[in-house]
């Protein structure tokens, strides 16, 4: 898990899939297949929503993420986009 962002607005978290599993007590064993997904947590500290993005919607902003590193925009800039995903935002933020 590694924060991209955080501003009085916005929280952006990217998540890593944990590929480095081994068998417990069996390390010549190799791991069981599984999905290497990893995805971005978008929270709106405004409404206490947030929002994790997977799949297709990762990947698409994944690339705004390699933009902004290529253009370094204003904090306007990149919290205009983050609301855009606001809409997007129905889970209520949980503290576990």
């Amino acid at each position: 898990m590694h924060m991209l962002y955080d501003s009085d607005s916005f929280v952006v978290v990217h998540m890593l899939a944990d590929t480095g599993l081994s068998v417990a007590g069996n390390d010549t064993t190799p791991p069981e297949p599984q999905l290497v997904r990893h995805g971005f947590e978008i929270v709106d500290k405004r409404s206490g929503k947030e929002v994790y993005l997977d799949g297709s919607w990762a990947e698409m902003f994944q690339q705004q993420i390699q933009a902004w590193q290529r253009e370094a925009p204003t904090q306007e800039e990149v919290e205009d986009t983050l609301d855009r995903y606001t809409g997007l935002a129905q889970n209520p933020v949980v503290v576990h």
